[in-house]
Parts: C-alpha cells; sequence; structure tokens
C-alpha cells in the first residue's frame, strides 16, 4: 500500500495536468485578447518584436499574458489534484 502513496505523479496525473493546462491556457489567451482590445481600443499585439509596436505597449502584453499564463498553470495543476485527491477518497471509502 506504501507504494501506491508515492509522491510521482501518475501517467493519469500528467495527463490530465497536460489537457488542463492547455485548455486554461486557451481560455486565458481569448480573455486576454478581448480585455486587451476593449481596454485600449486597439487588436492584441501578434508579433511583440514588430517595429510598429511601442516598448512600452509591448512590455505590458508580454507581462500580463505571462502573468496569465503562470496563474493558469497552477490554477488547472490544483485543480487536477483536488479532483485526483478527491476521487482517490472515493475509491477508498468503497
Amino acid at each position: 500500500m506504501e507504494q501506491s502513496e508515492s509522491t510521482e505523479p501518475t501517467l493519469a496525473v500528467k495527463v490530465g495536468t497536460m489537457a488542463a493546462t492547455l485548455a486554461a491556457g486557451w481560455v486565458a489567451q481569448k480573455l486576454i485578447k478581448t480585455i486587451w482590445e476593449k481596454s485600449t481600443g486597439k487588436d492584441a499585439p501578434i508579433d511583440l518584436d514588430a517595429d510598429d509596436i511601442p516598448i512600452l505597449q509591448a512590455i505590458t502584453f508580454a507581462a500580463v499574458t505571462g502573468g496569465a499564463a503562470v496563474l493558469a498553470r497552477r490554477l488547472a495543476r490544483q485543480g487536477v489534484a483536488k479532483a485526483v485527491d478527491r476521487r482517490a477518497h472515493q475509491v477508498s471509502t468503497v
């Protein structure tokens, strides 16, 4: 019984975390794009290295998207971990 409680994540947890992270990242990207366009009145930058994008705008957009990516990854990982814990608890009480 001790081996099954290893701290190494199972393949199912890894796959679930990856899928949840991709989905959360996609949602975050769409949300940021929408908020950016509504708040600035301009399209969200696509190529941050383009010369026609002011440096402050590029830095701001990169910081916002980077922060959202970290948040999405953490929330996805925590959500999968909670779901796995709930499932393990259900299985162990049966």
